[in-house]
């Protein structure tokens, strides 16, 4: 008997070893079902998923950087044709006999000069013909060529440009961006050959400079998709897709040096991932080249979006089946404790069910022996939840009245009798200023805090604080401003209601942005008259740098819209908006400004006296 004993030992373990599931013989039934859920679908899922997302993620980016770099050599081959079209004008009109011949003269009369020019428009019809060309200039300093039309004078300025001396002291053509300013002075960009005009019998010199059309060349290389940056050797960029770089820097290093530079990868611009090319350009019969910096600024943006999406399938393939088996598994163990519970029920001997779940098996009829101790259970958390609830209820009662007591037991009075303390030592050291801002600083804290949770004040009050600020502001401004306050003779400024702390942050506005720019003969009058007999109009007025049209009717619209909206000038918005909850819409603020001429608010408000 015992060697068979041993023998049935030795058939089990085998088997038990064998059988690939044979861990979760130890693991209960809820272990069991998720351990089934992990293996058979959350880990398939997941390698498959990151595999797709890796993969697809990968696609997307060469796809991405593929367009780019399309994009990149479609610029290069614009700008090689434009220019190679430039060069060979350029050397029609160097070589001009016309041109050489009013550029060599010596002794011929300015009016007849004009009519030469007018008779062979040469250059006017190169321009005339070629939209590329914005503006065909030859300088020269033979001082006997009269100023007119594409012909100018080299004078000083001119011959000492690094443009002009480069010119002189080769005799090949290069490429450089030059600055222009348009009719309303704003300035723009351009990439100009310049070459010198050889005199072959004239000890004269003479420059030609062709200046590249800036729209033509954003109506053939502009793109809705890709930014674009142009510049020619280590000069600004002179043409962009975004006018405020012009200009500027290229924001690659680049090796000036490789005639061939290539460069592709991923870069931070405005604080977004972009693809980057940044690819050399030789002119053709030039030792200039032209680097080209085309990005995408949406490209990673459109990749995140189709990975969100992937992701989001995959999540959602994971979600669901987790869902379902979830969901059985709290069903099918839950009626497996309910037996278990009823069998400690009954072993306890506790018969009197008094609630029976329907069903056919044996676990329904179980489950209702359960429910009465379920529903006893919630019951008690409910209670303990509702205890607990009401305890941190009393401690943060308890917490609130400690800070109270603590906020309480500051004194106002320390502050200023500390401010006082300071300010006499100050004035004992012979620091009579120090002394005067320290008076000042405490007169205006006293007004704000006397003021803070009050509703009204009286208008002399006001003026005063407002009074002891532009004071304290003039310690720091010194004689850049002066203030006058005038009040009309018919108001009694001591018995007028307002509200408190309304035209502190309006005079603020009109030293801070006002005065910015203002060096000395700095003004700001605020003025106080009736407007009928109910309404008070409070004028604040500076002589500062005002505001263009755009400008002011954005911040009237601001004035406009609620608090929610606004996002800046906090403190007139706050201003407008307690005037209208305290006084009515019909009151509030109004602003008017001229560019260089200053801005002007008035405070609207009803005329309300303290007088019984």
């Amino acid at each position: 008997m015992k060697i068979h004993k041993d023998s049935k030992k030795k058939i089990k373990e085998p088997f038990s070893r064998q059988s690939p599931l044979g861990f979760l013989r130890n693991a209960n039934i809820k272990q069991q079902l998720y351990t089934i859920y992990v293996l058979a679908i959350l880990i398939p899922i997941a390698l498959i998923g990151s595999f797709l997302l890796v993969n697809t993620s990968r696609l997307l980016m060469n796809y991405h950087r593929d367009l780019l770099e399309s994009d990149n050599l479609r610029v290069k081959t614009i700008l090689f044709e434009i220019t190679t079209q430039l060069y060979n004008l350029s050397e029609e009109i160097s070589f001009d006999n016309t041109i050489q011949d009013i550029l060599s003269q010596s002794g011929m009369p300015s009016s007849e000069q004009l009519n030469v020019i007018d008779r062979n428009p040469v250059l006017e019809n190169y321009v005339y013909t070629h939209s590329e060309i914005e503006e065909i200039m030859v300088y020269t300093d033979n001082p006997n060529v009269v100023e007119y039309k594409q012909y100018y004078y080299a004078d000083d300025e001119i011959q000492q440009t690094g443009w002009y001396e480069k010119a002189i002291q080769t005799a090949s053509v290069f490429w450089t961006e030059m600055e222009s300013f348009d009719r309303y002075q704003n300035s723009y960009w351009n990439l100009c050959l310049v070459r010198r005009i050889p005199m072959v019998q004239s000890d004269y010199h003479a420059v030609l400079v062709i200046r590249l059309s800036d729209n033509y060349l954003k109506t053939r290389v502009n793109s809705s998709e890709y930014q674009t940056y142009i510049s020619a050797d280590q000069g600004k960029i002179f043409y962009s897709s975004d006018k405020k770089v012009s200009g500027g820097e290229q924001f690659v290093d680049i090796d000036y040096e490789d005639r061939y530079f290539q460069y592709a990868g991923d870069e931070t611009i405005d604080g977004r991932n972009c693809f980057v090319r940044v690819s050399a350009l030789p002119l053709y019969q030039s030792d200039t080249k032209l680097y080209i910096s085309t990005w995408s600024e949406s490209s990673y943006e459109s990749i995140q979006r189709i990975i969100y999406i992937c992701a989001a399938i995959i999540i959602v393939a994971l979600v669901i089946p987790g869902v379902v088996v979830y969901s059985y598994t709290q069903f099918f163990t839950g009626r497996v404790l309910t037996l278990r519970h009823v069998m400690h029920q009954v072993s306890n001997e506790e018969y009197d069910y008094k609630q029976m779940v329907q069903g056919k098996d044996e676990l329904s009829e179980a489950f209702a022996d359960l429910e009465v101790m379920v529903q006893k259970i919630k019951a008690k958390d409910a209670e303990v939840y509702e205890t607990r609830l009401m305890e941190k209820e009393l401690i943060n009662e308890q917490q609130k009245m400690e800070f109270k007591m603590l906020a309480s037991q500051i004194n106002p009075h320390f502050l200023y009798n500390t401010l006082e303390t300071i300010r006499m030592k100050a004035f004992t050291a012979g620091d009579r200023e120090v002394a005067t801002a320290i008076k000042l600083l405490g007169k205006s804290m006293r007004y704000v805090l006397e003021n803070t949770g009050t509703n009204f004040t009286t208008l002399d009050k006001e003026l005063e604080h407002v009074r002891t600020y532009m004071e304290i502001q003039k310690l720091r401004f010194g004689e850049r401003f002066n203030y006058f306050i005038e009040i009309d003779e018919d108001i009694r400024a001591g018995h007028c209601e307002m509200l408190p702390l309304l035209l502190q942050p309006i005079v603020e506005n009109a030293i801070v942005h006002g005065m910015e720019q203002v060096q000395e003969g700095g003004t700001i009058r605020i003025t106080v008259v009736c407007d009928g007999e109910d309404k008070l109009l409070i004028t604040v007025e500076d002589n500062g740098s005002g505001m263009d049209e755009e400008t002011l009717e954005g911040l009237r619209k601001r004035l406009r819209e609620t608090a929610v909206k606004r996002v800046s000038s906090i403190g007139l918005c706050n201003i407008n908006q307690r005037i209208n909850l305290c006084y009515g819409e019909e009151y509030g603020l109004h602003i008017s400004s001229i560019p260089g001429c200053g801005t002007k608010i008035t405070v609207k408000i009803p005329k309300k006296s303290d007088d019984v």
